[in-house]
C-alpha cells in the first residue's frame, strides 16, 4: 500500500487521469441507473385469454381450452400449466422454468396457439401476454360532491390522458365501480305480446354479439371479415327488435322492458378528504425513472385542474416516488 501512494505521489499525472477516469465512470452509472423505489421482480409467466361469448363453462373447456393445453404441452422452458374455463371465455396461465428464455417461450407458445385452426367461428384471436411486474409510483384521488359517473367519466379521460405521455405507459383506474345495464323485464307487457322471459334472453343473447365473418384473400394480403352487433349502451339495447311480422311491425326490447344505465352494485366505496372518489394508480414498468414519472404527473395535475367539470378536484395521494429522493438525498449528504 506504501509503495502505491509513493508510486502516485511520484506520477501526478497518473494519479489525476486516474481520478478523472472514476468521475466519469461515476456519471455514467448516474445517468444510467433505474430509479427504483424497491426491485424489479420478475414473474416468469405468459397467459392466454380467448374470448367465446355464449359458451358455458364446459362447452370453453373441449372446444378451447383443451386444444391450447394439447398445443403447448411439451414445449420447453414450460414448468406448469393452469387452465380456467368459464363462462364465454377460456384462460390458460403458463409458468416458466427458472432461468427460461421468456422471449422464446412467448414466441414458441404464439406460434403453436395461432396454428390451431379447430377453434369455433365464435371465438375471438387469442390474447398472449407476457406478465411483467408493475411497480406503483403514486394515485391521484379524483373527488367532488358529484355523481359516479361524472367521477368515473373524468378518471377514464385523466387515465387516457396521463396515457399519451412520454414517460407514462401504464395508468389503471382503482375504486371505481363497473358499468352494468340492468333490463327489467315487465311481466305484463310480455303477456301482451304473447312472449316469455326466455324468448326474450334468448333474442338478447342472439342479438348483440359479434361474431367472425371468415376472410377475403387480395393481392395485398388477407383481409379478416367480422359481424358488428355487440349492444355497448342502454339506447342500443332497447333498439334490439325482438320479432318481425309480414306487415313491416315489429317488437323491441324497450316495448317490453325498461333498460337502465347504470354501475354494478359492490362492497367498495373510496372517498378522500370525505368526498366520493375515484383514484387513478400510475405504474413504473421495466427501465423507467420513478421520479420522472411523478414529474411528468405533477405537472399533468397542474395543467388538468382548470379543465375539470366544477366541484372536481385533482389530489396526488401516495407519492412513492419522495420516498425514493429521500433515499437518494440521504446518499448525496
Amino acid at each position: 500500500m506504501k509503495s502505491i501512494i509513493e508510486w502516485m505521489a511520484r506520477n501526478s499525472v497518473a494519479a489525476n487521469l486516474l481520478m478523472i477516469l472514476i468521475a466519469v465512470s461515476g456519471f455514467i452509472a448516474i445517468t444510467t441507473v433505474t430509479e427504483e423505489v424497491f426491485p424489479e421482480i420478475e414473474l416468469d409467466r405468459i397467459r392466454i385469454s380467448v374470448p367465446y361469448l355464449g359458451a358455458a363453462p364446459e362447452e370453453v373447456e373441449e372446444a378451447v381450452v383443451i386444444r391450447i393445453e394439447e398445443a403447448i404441452q411439451g414445449l420447453d422452458g414450460i414448468k406448469e400449466i393452469q387452465s380456467t374455463a368459464s363462462e364465454g371465455s377460456a384462460s390458460v396461465m403458463i409458468e416458466l422454468e427458472l432461468g427460461a428464455d421468456s422471449r422464446k417461450v412467448v414466441d414458441d407458445v404464439k406460434s403453436n396457439v395461432d396454428a390451431i385452426s379447430t377453434f369455433p367461428l365464435e371465438t375471438e384471436k387469442p390474447i398472449i401476454t407476457e406478465l411483467t411486474a408493475r411497480n406503483q409510483v403514486t394515485d391521484i384521488a379524483i373527488s367532488g360532491q358529484v355523481d359516479i359517473f361524472t367521477l368515473k367519466t373524468v378518471a377514464e379521460q385523466v387515465r387516457d390522458e396521463l396515457s399519451t405521455l412520454p414517460e407514462i405507459t401504464q395508468v389503471d383506474l382503482v375504486s371505481a365501480p363497473p358499468y352494468e345495464i340492468s333490463i327489467e323485464v315487465s311481466e305484463v307487457a310480455l303477456r301482451r305480446h304473447g312472449m316469455t322471459f326466455d324468448q326474450v334472453a334468448d333474442a338478447v343473447r342472439r342479438s348483440s354479439l359479434d361474431l367472425p365473418g371468415g376472410s377475403v384473400k387480395t393481392s395485398s394480403g388477407e383481409i379478416l371479415l367480422r359481424t358488428i352487433g355487440q349492444a355497448y349502451r342502454g339506447e342500443e339495447y332497447e333498439e334490439l327488435v325482438l320479432w318481425t311480422r309480414a306487415d313491416g311491425s315489429r317488437l323491441q326490447l324497450g316495448d317490453v322492458a325498461t333498460v337502465v344505465d347504470g354501475f354494478a352494485e359492490t362492497d367498495q366505496y373510496a372517498r378522500f378528504d370525505v368526498e366520493p372518489t375515484v383514484m387513478v394508480s400510475v405504474f413504473r414498468t421495466g427501465d423507467q425513472s420513478a421520479l420522472d414519472i411523478a414529474e411528468a404527473t405533477r405537472n399533468y395535475i397542474d395543467t388538468a385542474q382548470a379543465r375539470m367539470p366544477q366541484g372536481v378536484s385533482l389530489t396526488i395521494w401516495q407519492d412513492q416516488a419522495e420516498v425514493l429522493d429521500d433515499r437518494l438525498s440521504l446518499m448525496l449528504r
